[in-house]
């Protein structure tokens, strides 16, 4: 009987089907001859259960939580459901730090992270220790922050914290260990001046021009002269400096807060660091200051890419102007420019949501086909930034590349088009969103944020700062800009640069064109 009814009524949800072309309702008729119902397609179904849908209770389920224990370090964390949760320790401790130390501290700690430590007697032992909870560890360094994160299974939250515990308060570094850390520093010093990509070298070159020697102008890799200066004494005197409670921060996401505070109280309060009590009065604590300036390289790039499809000889150039800092309200409307400008390769795929309609793409690499790249970044720090355009070029044509450049920069003084703004502001939310969909991205952001500000801004705030920049704020943050003394990098055939001063007076001037020179000879 209860067979049958079943059958009846999906015969009868078959027949109720109908077609809607240019809003009239077509009609069609039972095989028994008899017309079917005429049901709007907004109306529910006869026998179909209500539904039901999940609701947010007024307030936001996504906040961040934040505590700060009795020894001034803050506990972070982030719920999102998964088998899997990132957690790690973040410390406001990095390159620009290193005024009173040789420089390359920071990037040896980032070599020797997770090496043998108080309760673990090598690397091996750790990795195997994750291992049994599908983990994975890593760490890096920046100018401004070091990070120590581990991913795995939320089971093995306990041992994982304590783990991070181990490798940040009680690393061993032993002889043999910072013997290997030389030899992977001058590894990666020989493979940075080899790789085709002169990226990560531009940035360098670029912010030792924009401040000079000091803060965010000081090197993030170690110089080859300073490798064996540092060894363990020199170590743990800056540990004692920069790795207190009060300039950490232990994040998580894909777990519970209060979990990760009561590992936190066991593993992080009333421990003793390997090097002593800290001494808050040795931390340097010296705002950036913008100098503007050039740092140039003469480099014989023919042979970076040699076989059967090799790299044109190419020079780079990078022109860059000081921003704000990312504690700023203009910091918003300038991360708006910077997608606005956007740019990338020639040989960068199309499609939607790849810039192909930004103004680098638009106005220089689709005119310009000699150009190999056009691409603005945008750095910021806590108490300063830097929006820069890279470019690369034939040799002989570095004169012509520049002064393209100048005066793209000339031209963002002018009033933003409402289509190209909106479509700058959309790609800059879903670019935030997407990113936000990685459970890492997430940890990284909750760690930077709680560190810098002591809160964290969720991306629907984010996303209504993005929605409100106006064309006129983006005119305002531009004309800031181009007060500032320009920082040029320059890496390659340099023959045909255009001087220092030549490149200020164009970006002074009303139309970004270089002063003309008159030659006898070419």
């Amino acid at each position: 009987m209860v067979k049958s009814n079943m059958a009846t009524h999906m015969s009868r949800l078959r027949g109720w089907s109908r077609v809607q072309r240019c809003g009239i309702a077509v009609c069609r008729q039972y095989s028994s001859g008899g017309s079917y119902p005429n049901i709007s397609l907004s109306t529910s179904l006869p026998g179909i259960p209500k539904p039901v849908f999940a609701s947010v209770d007024g307030h936001e389920t996504h906040e961040t939580k934040i505590t700060t224990l009795e020894n001034g370090l803050k506990v972070a964390s982030q719920n999102k459901f998964g088998q899997f949760c990132t957690v790690g320790i973040l410390v406001n401790s990095g390159s620009r730090h290193e005024a009173k130390y040789p420089s390359g501290i920071a990037h040896f700690l980032e070599k020797l992270a997770f090496s043998s430590t108080a309760q673990f007697g090598s690397k091996d032992e750790i990795l195997l220790t994750l291992e049994k909870h599908g983990g994975i560890c890593d760490c890096q360094t920046s100018r401004d922050t070091t990070m120590y994160a581990v991913s795995a299974e939320v089971k093995g939250l306990d041992t994982v914290v304590n783990l991070l515990a181990d490798a940040v308060l009680q690393p061993r570094l032993l002889d043999e260990e910072i013997e290997m850390t030389r030899m992977a520093v001058r590894f990666e010093l020989e493979d940075l001046n080899m790789r085709p990509d002169p990226e990560p070298l531009l940035t360098e070159m670029i912010h030792a021009a924009a401040y000079r020697g000091n803060t965010v102008g000081l090197s993030r890799f170690c110089p080859a002269v300073n490798i064996d200066k540092i060894d363990r004494t020199l170590l743990h005197k800056y540990l004692q400096s920069y790795y207190c409670p009060e300039r950490m921060v232990l994040a998580g996401v894909g777990i519970e807060h209060e979990q990760l505070v009561q590992c936190a109280r066991k593993y992080l309060l009333n421990v003793k660091p390997v090097w002593g009590e800290s001494t808050l009065a040795n931390i340097d604590r010296s705002v950036a200051q913008y100098t503007g300036g050039i740092v140039k390289t003469v480099k014989d790039m023919s042979d970076v890419s040699l076989g059967p499809t090799p790299i044109p000889e190419l020079t780079h150039i990078m022109i860059g102007l000081e921003s704000c800092s990312f504690l700023e309200d203009d910091f918003i409307p300038i991360a708006v420019l910077n997608m606005m400008m956007g740019g990338g390769g020639s040989f960068s795929a199309g499609g939607p949501g790849k810039g192909m309609f930004t103004r680098l793409y638009l106005n220089v690499l689709n005119r310009h086909h000699w150009m190999y790249n056009a691409t603005c970044y945008h750095h910021s720090y806590e108490d300063s930034g830097l929006l820069c355009i890279h470019a690369s070029a034939d040799p002989r044509q570095v004169r012509e590349m520049v002064e393209i450049i100048t005066r793209e920069f000339i031209q963002m003084n002018g009033t933003a088009g409402e289509m190209e703004l909106e479509r700058a502001k959309t790609q800059l939310k879903s670019m935030l969103m997407m990113n936000l969909e990685s459970r890492p991205v997430i940890f990284e952001d909750v760690g930077r944020q709680v560190l810098a500000t002591g809160r964290r801004k969720l991306p629907n705030e984010l996303c209504d700062l993005i929605s409100n920049v106006t064309a006129s704020d983006v005119k305002r943050v531009t004309t800031k800009m181009l007060r500032s003394k320009p920082a040029v990098a320059a890496l390659g055939d340099l023959a045909e640069l255009p001087s220092y001063e030549d490149i200020q007076a164009a970006l002074t001037s009303k139309d970004g064109r270089l002063p003309r020179i008159y030659r006898l000879f070419r």
